[in-house]
């Protein structure tokens, strides 16, 4: 069975800091290029990153370039999401995603809340 279990969510003020992490299970990791999405409050599903295969490309959402890192380590089947300078706007439930869509979704989701 596919799994992907999302974790390092919370609540932050804006300006500050969390590091995401998706640990898979399933399914040949390593060979997998990986996505993160976003679920805002009251909005449609979002994508915010891509990560090739050996991690050599990156893509982000214009709207968190330059404040957002992904990372991967195919050892640990594991992919990570670096947040800094978090906004109000971040708040999402946050997915990894096999196919940066609704249905590579396989798990629960780790909610990210920027507030004062």
């Amino acid at each position: 069975e596919e799994r992907l279990v999302e974790s390092g969510g919370g609540w932050v003020q804006p300006g500050g800091s969390l590091r995401l992490t998706c640990e898979a299970s399933g399914f040949t990791f390593s060979k997998q290029p990986m996505h993160w999405v976003r679920l805002p409050p009251g909005k449609d599903l979002e994508w915010v990153s891509t990560i090739s295969i050996d991690g050599s490309r990156t893509y982000y959402l214009d709207s968190v370039e330059g404040r957002a890192t992904v990372s991967r380590d195919n050892a640990k089947n594991t992919m990570y999401l670096q947040l800094d300078s978090l906004k109000t706007e971040d708040t999402a439930m946050y997915y990894c995603s096999k196919d940066g869509r609704s249905s590579g979704i396989r798990g629960q989701g780790t909610l990210v809340t920027v507030s004062s």
